[in-house]
């Protein structure tokens, strides 16, 4: 995520400071969001962060081989949960 937010943002030329003015917020911030850390920006951070960027925000769960459905619980068990 955060080589995408930083490539999002280079590819316009923005700085920073300019992704900060766009978002309402600091540069400090901008600069805790771009970093890999212990930060964990709430979705509304990332939304506008997406926004200032002139992108859109896309949240996917992608399933992965089999963990539920090698589990034993069927498919129609999982959707009455």
């Amino acid at each position: 995520l955060v080589r995408e937010i930083l490539a999002a943002r280079l590819k316009l030329g923005l700085t920073q400071e300019a992704v900060a003015q766009l978002m309402g917020t600091t540069k400090s911030a901008v600069s805790r969001l771009e970093s890999t850390g212990k930060h964990t920006p709430s979705l509304t951070t990332l939304k506008k962060y997406a926004q200032a960027v002139g992108c859109q925000l896309e949240i996917k769960l992608i399933p992965r081989d089999c963990p539920i459905k090698c589990s034993g619980v069927s498919a129609k068990k999982r959707a009455a949960r």
